[in-house]
């Protein structure tokens, strides 16, 4: 029964003795993954950078008074 209600919504039944405890779930963790790699490599733009260098002066000033 459980096998024809995943057919008919478009889902494929996991095997049994799968590897992949996770079915279709694993293919979208690993293309999370790979986009959140990417974007960390990404280098930091020069105004960012600068902006958090100006942010981080005015916290210590304002820690100081």
């Amino acid at each position: 029964m459980k096998d024809n209600i995943a057919a008919a919504d478009g889902r494929t039944p996991r095997a049994k003795g799968s590897t992949d405890p996770l079915g279709v779930n694993s293919e979208i963790g690993r293309k999370l993954k790979q986009y959140y790699d990417d974007l960390v490599s990404d280098e930091v733009p020069d105004r960012f950078s600068q902006l958090l260098r100006e942010l981080e002066q005015a916290e210590a000033t304002r820690k100081r008074d």
